[in-house]
């Protein structure tokens, strides 16, 4: 269940979980794994259903349930369950998910109601605090709750990490440079937070235009990290079979088929109204490129334009990342899910986005960039059911 939870993918999870006997329901480890699973896939109301079947829900029943509600920005839903929450059984997880829930929500006075009646308030408690905060560009107030915990406690990277994702996703430069600097006076032996921040960094020059300053930062990067780059992935079920795209990928053999399909695709959304957001590119336009062909070569773009010519018209269609979506593709997705009538699930590990056709929006946004082929169980499901070809890494 765990495996099926990692990979999101709708398929694998009910065509998996259809294999268990009925017993199996009655084992309340199974259905807090179960409720896990339908969260992290997307599908709410069986995890409801398995969360209601629970005659004495324990605290792990609840997290789960309450972290589903969350991830699928489902705040309110979130909150009044974890109100329904005995007190006794809360614990820092329960803080944790309920105050994700109304982060990815934006539910600011919950969020703070929450946090105020929380008497042992611990580092992740205050850490998903901050997240909360930066989501919603309230940095002053951000960057004050990790003064007020650098006072008794060591500094934390993951605090610095959230306060620096905020200040990317609202383009406030001169920020991100301060807690850039920070970050390399206050962690200079973490590596991996510091190449993360370097590349954040790199990300908010490219998108106001400082396309120098940005190859500056790749540059001084490579040069203290190494040029190592997790490469882009996306997936998607088509007909029981496993499709991967990489951006800009040509190696499809029908390549062309689906690059004629996202040029239609993107045709139909300018005529809605939409406007390609060049903020999202991250390096200088090549000699034949634009702005247009950059964007809509995006891995989950192909993946998405892939399900369009794969025979009958689609009312469904999943695609899963290894990295999240950026801004441009999660504007367009909604938009082709309106006005082609298609539910369009878009799934990073342990972050489902949901788009149906009336635009209604649910995601969360879990920082693990880990590869969903990085367990062995995971490599063994995927295994056993048909993945077309693999594409190179």
């Amino acid at each position: 269940i765990d495996t099926c939870a990692k990979i999101g993918i709708r398929l694998i999870c009910e065509s998996t979980v259809n294999q268990f006997p009925s017993y199996l329901y009655n084992n309340q480890y199974i259905c807090n794994a179960l409720i896990s699973m339908w969260g992290k896939a997307g599908l709410v109301k069986n995890a409801q259903q398995i969360f209601e079947s629970v005659d004495q829900p324990d605290v792990i029943t609840y997290n789960a349930m309450i972290n589903a509600y969350g991830k699928n920005r489902m705040g309110l839903e979130a909150v009044d369950l974890y109100r329904k929450m005995p007190n006794s059984l809360r614990n820092e997880i329960s803080y944790i998910c309920i105050l994700n829930a109304c982060s990815h929500s934006g539910l600011l006075d919950e969020a703070y109601s929450i946090f105020n009646e929380i008497s042992h308030k611990t580092q992740q408690v205050i850490t998903t605090m901050v997240d909360c905060l930066s989501r919603l560009f309230l940095f002053d107030e951000a960057k004050q709750l990790i003064e007020d915990y650098e006072k008794c406690n060591a500094p934390y990277s993951v605090m610095y990490m959230a306060l620096l994702s905020g200040a990317r996703n609202s383009r406030q430069s001169q920020l991100s440079q301060e807690i850039h600097k920070r970050m390399q006076l206050l962690f200079p032996n973490e590596k991996n937070h510091l190449i993360s921040a370097s590349i954040l960094l790199c990300n908010i020059s490219s998108a106001l235009g400082d396309h120098e300053e940005a190859q500056a930062l790749r540059l001084d990067r490579i040069k203290e990290f190494g040029n190592k780059v997790k490469v882009g992935l996306s997936w998607t079920e088509v007909n029981g079979e496993v499709e991967q795209f990489t951006a800009h990928d040509q190696s499809h053999p029908r390549s062309k088929e689906i690059y004629a399909e996202a040029q239609r695709i993107s045709a139909e959304l300018i005529k809605y109204g939409d406007v390609h957001d060049a903020s999202w590119i991250t390096r200088p336009l090549g000699e034949h490129e634009t702005v247009e062909s950059v964007l809509c070569s995006h891995s989950e773009r192909l993946a998405i334009a892939f399900n369009f010519i794969e025979g009958r018209k689609p009312s469904f269609i999943q695609i899963t990342k290894n990295l999240r979506v950026c801004g441009d593709c999660h504007q367009a997705t909604k938009l082709i899910a309106k006005i082609r009538q298609v539910e369009i699930v878009l799934t990073k590990p342990t972050k489902p986005v949901i788009v149906s056709p009336i635009q209604k929006i649910l995601s969360s946004c879990s920082s693990n960039r880990h590869s969903i082929f990085d367990s062995d169980a995971t490599r063994f499901l995927f295994n056993n059911i048909k993945i077309k070809r693999k594409y190179r890494q």
